[in-house]
């Protein structure tokens, strides 16, 4: 058995390394808030800049705070508008379908980790404009500078 003054020594030294150690100094980053709209015209919009260009860093924890806007069309569920992220191929990436109810939505979602530019698309016909329904998501490798994505 431990004498009492080296377990009260350990028990200190246990508080102190628990409130000063690691954990307390590094502090979580928040995930970034890109606020769009998924317009009645049939258009994803930043601001007022229509079928905006988005830049995030690959594995960037993101949250897509989306107010979805009725166009002319309602598919059965009865959401107005989806969104998908598609790769150069063509192909879904994962965790990026979702599809959008009249209102504000907000979506966490992590930026695909391999850099490049991908096409967020419409996924409910909401109109007869719903093809040209877009944005583009350009994916930065967070290890190069700016000056090298030239």
């Amino acid at each position: 058995m431990m004498p009492a003054a080296f377990r009260l020594a350990l028990f200190v030294f246990v508080l102190v390394a628990a409130a000063f150690g690691p954990s307390q100094s590094i502090p979580a980053t928040a995930p970034r808030v890109i606020e769009l709209t998924a317009d009645h015209d049939s258009r994803y919009r930043q601001g007022h800049t229509a079928s905006p260009s988005i830049e995030v860093f690959a594995g960037e924890s993101l949250i897509l705070r989306i107010t979805a806007v009725r166009a002319k069309e309602v598919a059965r569920d009865g959401s107005v508008h989806g969104l998908a992220l598609l790769d150069n191929n063509s192909n879904a990436v994962a965790g990026w379908s979702f599809f959008l109810r009249p209102g504000v939505q907000e979506l966490t979602v992590t930026a695909p980790l391999k850099a490049g530019r991908y096409t967020a698309v419409c996924t409910v016909i909401c109109s007869d404009a719903h093809e040209g329904m877009g944005f583009t998501l350009v994916v930065r490798d967070p290890n190069v500078s700016a000056k090298d994505h030239r």
